[in-house]
């Protein structure tokens, strides 16, 4: 407990120090958020924040964007471009979700969690997106999650546990659904292993994973896009877990993680290179970056078709 405790306590002063700047530069924009107390059934205890652009349209989009580890939903507003966005674009409404878990990280490793009405972290986020496209009647099929390190991880969850939720998702280095997983009913439970790369498998068992968490979900062509986000230079959460997380979802849409039917180098920026394996998969190699990849809101709105 210990060394998970201190790896824990690195991986926060690692990734604080690295978006210290973009969290400084922004902060000054933030808008206090709104929290929703009684969202509806909620047993893992996550609290709910939105934000509501002013003159909002009609039928708005919803971005579900999920913080980091030692983050909260403020600092995660204040921290990424998104809020600013919204009240540029007004077409869409941001939940923050808050983690009620010690150190601020998500449960992304019970049973509770990686199961469709388990009654984890993933169940009450899911219980937000539903609270929140009824109340603000918003577009349902234009809900779209964005999230990073714990939060990506917990991207990787919700698509695979509440596919018919989303429309698309954007990942931040994270690992794929699944990869962190408790032995035991104990939630928010470090993988020391999954973090150092070391959980490695084929293409078909990472989907067998992804499909077991909601065994309801029929059509492959209704779980939503996905884009993901590694750096290079990554110390927190292995690279290797960039290249684990394209063959889970490649396994789920059919693609070859072997063969990307087109490959952007120097794409979104020099040096960078983004790799297209199908209309429903995008990875983005982030050379020279470590953790956590800055979030890039503009090519996000892109991403989910909200301009």
């Amino acid at each position: 407990m210990l060394v998970v405790r201190l790896f824990r306590s690195i991986l926060a002063t690692v990734f604080l120090f690295g978006v210290a700047v973009q969290a400084a530069a922004l902060a000054k924009r933030g808008v206090q958020l709104q929290e929703v107390k009684d969202y509806g059934p909620n047993s893992a205890g996550v609290s709910m924040f939105v934000y509501v652009p002013p003159g909002v349209r009609q039928n708005p989009a919803v971005l579900v964007a999920i913080h980091w580890c030692q983050g909260s939903a403020q600092g995660y507003a204040d921290g990424t471009p998104y809020q600013k966005l919204a009240q540029q674009k007004k077409n869409f409404i941001i939940v923050y979700p808050s983690s009620p878990h010690q150190g601020g990280c998500w449960d992304v490793s019970s049973p509770q969690t990686l199961r469709h009405e388990g009654g984890g972290d993933s169940t009450s986020i899911a219980n937000q997106i539903k609270y929140a496209t009824s109340k603000y009647r918003a577009d349902k099929s234009k809900v779209y999650v964005v999230g990073s390190s714990s939060g990506a991880m917990m991207t990787n969850v919700l698509a695979a546990t509440y596919p018919e939720l989303i429309s698309a998702a954007t990942v931040y280095s994270g690992v794929p659904a699944g990869c962190f997983r408790s032995t035991s009913e104990k939630v928010d439970e470090w993988s020391q292993p999954c973090a150092k790369g070391e959980v490695t498998k084929t293409r078909s068992a990472w989907a067998a994973m992804v499909r077991a968490m909601d065994s309801g979900a029929t059509s492959e062509s209704k779980r939503p896009r996905m884009r993901i986000y590694h750096g290079a230079d990554d110390a927190v959460l292995n690279p290797t877990n960039y290249r684990e997380e394209i063959k889970q979802w490649c396994g789920v849409f059919g693609y070859d993680e072997d063969q990307p039917k087109q490959r952007k180098n120097g794409e979104p920026q020099q040096s960078w290179n983004t790799n297209v394996f199908g209309e429903k998969l995008e990875a983005v190699w982030a050379d020279a970056t470590g953790h956590t990849v800055p979030c890039r809101g503009d090519d996000d709105m892109k991403w989910f078709g909200l301009g």
